[in-house]
């Protein structure tokens, strides 16, 4: 084991790694509940997607740790799994084996990008502020997903939003919203989970939750969902666009939990850059289609491992720690399976705080910045799409620039992100593809 991952090099122990993966594990169980939640409102089943979450983890994270030697935990990332529901399915009218296919293909361009070298000039090309933007702009749609789940914002036919009436299930929620945020704030490891567990022994003790008949079973089975991908329905012209937007999310996710957590986990080269990124970014990648594969939305890196890495995770044994602790989670599903959408609701609006908080690094002072961002971050949430928010982000930065005359600071491929975006935005991406492909 000292061998294999170079402990002593990396100055740590097998003890302070094992912590380190639970503690990561801990921070990022939530995925566990949260996932099968968004994504069994396509009507997929859910028993099979709580399996397809836990594997997709485990090989995911296992793979970091075997191949890549490095601290970082994988799972269906958040804001990606509410794209593939909300966006593509309910928003575009795509099957949810057509989204399958969406997410497949996204990971196919994303290993390619990788193995080419083309990655990094893509990752150069995108302005850092609309990178931010991008995350942040998840972060606002994720929690308005949330607290329409718990039932705090309805429809309004006057407003078009309202405030939802209280009801027993909602006030359970809001109370699972005030602990979450009070363990966050306390800086407690696992404070989400606890409030969502926490929120479902309540549900139970008030009546609103049948206990299970056992808390323990084989894992369910993945069939439902697994290899059930539509390859071919994800290549219509109205999807296409749906394919890169997942591409630039997972991409720039991935990227900026991989820079944030590197200099501590001890990733940083003599020269200043980050060790093995490419290796993380290739089982990133990969994982995406092994997940798709087996019935889940993109695997991406979760910034979670970061908790990990501050308790001391230094090599890929944090990394095969917390694929355990998701491997035995695999047959808790009769427990996972009674935890209502009102407990795991919070839990998006706690993880849309974080995400939101990439607002904080941009410079909303000069108005060049300022407008292309605002309009990433609002009409994410606004349209009930991210490929759209990301869409009036490139095209109004290109425009910003063309207007100001800085045109040479737009390179080629942002004109070509610019291009598709404004094809997207103004409904002639079916029309374009259908023409020249």
């Amino acid at each position: 084991m000292e061998k294999f991952f170079k402990l002593k090099e990396k100055n740590t122990t097998v003890k302070q790694e094992i912590i380190a993966g639970i503690t990561t594990f801990l921070t990022m169980a939530y995925i566990v509940f949260v996932n099968p939640a968004i994504l069994s409102a396509t009507k997929m089943d859910q028993g099979a997607l709580i399996t397809a979450t836990c594997l997709s983890a485990i090989i995911g994270t296992g793979l970091t740790g075997i191949w890549v030697n490095a601290p970082f935990a994988m799972a269906p990332g958040m804001g990606l799994n509410a794209f593939f529901a909300f966006t593509l399915v309910f928003g575009q009218g795509a099957t949810w084996q057509e989204a399958l296919g969406v997410v497949f293909l996204s990971g196919v361009i994303f290993v390619i990008l990788t193995v080419t070298g083309v990655r990094k000039a893509l990752i150069e090309a995108i302005p850092i502020e609309l990178r931010l933007a991008t995350g942040a702009g998840i972060g606002l749609f994720i929690a308005f997903l949330g607290m329409q789940t718990m039932g705090l914002i309805v429809d309004n036919p006057a407003t078009l939003v309202g405030l939802g009436k209280f009801t027993k299930p909602l006030t359970l929620s809001v109370i699972g919203l005030i602990i979450m945020g009070f363990l966050e704030v306390r800086k407690k490891k696992g404070g989400i989970l606890l409030g969502i567990l926490i929120t479902t022994i309540l549900g139970i003790m008030v009546g609103e939750i049948e206990m299970p008949k056992q808390f323990v079973s084989m894992p369910p089975s993945i069939a439902p969902i697994a290899f059930k991908l539509d390859i071919i329905g994800a290549l219509k012209p109205a999807l296409i666009g749906s394919i890169f937007s997942f591409l630039f999310v997972d991409l720039f996710d991935s990227l900026g939990t991989i820079l944030a957590c590197a200099n501590e986990a001890g990733l940083i080269d003599k020269d200043g850059k980050v060790d093995k990124i490419d290796k993380i970014l290739e089982v990133d990648a990969a994982s995406t289609i092994i997940g798709s594969l087996l019935g889940t939305s993109t695997v991406t890196t979760f910034v979670e491992s970061a908790s990990g890495i501050a308790a001391g995770g230094r090599t890929g044994l944090t990394s095969l720690t917390t694929a355990f602790c998701f491997f035995l989670t695999l047959f808790l599903s009769p427990v996972i399976g009674i935890v209502p959408g009102y407990a795991t609701a919070p839990a998006l609006i706690i993880v849309g705080v974080f995400m939101f908080k990439n607002l904080l690094d941009i410079n909303l002072k000069d108005l060049e910045t300022a407008i292309p961002c605002f309009l990433t971050i609002a009409m994410m949430p606004l349209s009930y799409s991210i490929s759209i928010g990301l869409a009036f982000g490139f095209v109004s930065y290109v425009l910003i620039k063309i207007f100001v005359g800085k045109i040479k600071e737009v390179n080629l491929i942002l004109w070509i992100v610019a291009f598709f975006s404004f094809l997207e935005v103004s409904g002639l991406m079916s029309s374009f593809v259908a023409k020249f492909f």
